[in-house]
């Protein structure tokens, strides 16, 4: 009988690695279109497509890794406190355990019966595992979510900078438009296999939004700037 396939264990980097590959695609080619909107020269509309992609690329992970080490410094404190907490109230930390159990379906005796024996194997380990829900897999990572979102948005990113050195100028912003529209379902697709959810859906919603984003940006292009020769 083969094993069941799940998907959890890839959340954290999974979560990372499509959040930057999608920002890479869609505010890179938004900002080419903004520009190419209000240039009729390639130069202007290049440099912003790099000045965005290397930019992005930083500020994605410098952000992921602010925020997981948020998370993880929370997890951190937690786990320090359970810790004081078992060394102090060693039975009072197992009626809790065993209140938790009961509470997923065990009956009283049964429930007492499985909090003893995980205490007695790790007792930091199940109360951290049922009590705060931090777990090997969805424990936070800092460096990986970093690196999985620079590295997924300087992917993304590429795409449209290597539209903006090809593509006609007079025909740029559809061209931005139509392969980002592309790239972003590519990416959907790929992000929904990984994961394990609906391509179809995950599709829709990026395209949907993508291409809001891109009006509104191509609006402003429009509206405010000024035409170069």
């Amino acid at each position: 009988m083969e094993s069941e396939e799940h998907y959890t264990n890839r959340s954290g980097w999974l979560r990372a690695a499509v959040l930057g590959a999608n920002d890479g695609i869609l505010s890179t080619t938004s900002l080419a279109i903004g520009i190419a909107a209000a240039s009729t020269t390639r130069e202007p509309i290049v440099l912003a497509a790099v000045a965005g992609l290397v930019a992005g690329a930083l500020s994605m992970a410098a952000g992921e890794y602010v925020s997981v080490s948020s998370q993880s410094d929370i997890e951190v404190a937690d786990l320090s406190r359970e810790k004081i907490e078992l060394a102090e109230s060693p039975e009072l930390e197992l009626q809790e355990l065993s209140k938790i159990y009961q509470q997923r379906g065990l009956d009283e005796n049964l429930a007492m019966q499985v909090a003893v024996q995980l205490t007695a194997h790790d007792a930091l380990a199940a109360h951290a595992k049922d009590e705060l829900g931090i777990n090997e897999i969805t424990q936070a990572k800092p460096m990986q979510a970093a690196f999985a979102s620079a590295a997924s948005f300087i992917i993304g990113g590429l795409l449209p900078l290597l539209v903006s050195i090809f593509a006609p100028i007079k025909l740029m912003v559809i061209y931005q438009y139509g392969f980002s529209i592309i790239f972003l379902a590519l990416s959907a697709m790929l992000a929904a296999k990984a994961g394990g959810s609906n391509r179809g859906k995950a599709v829709l919603r990026i395209c949907f939004w993508g291409t809001a984003a891109m009006l509104m940006t191509a609006l402003v292009g429009y509206l405010f700037g000024v035409k170069t020769m």
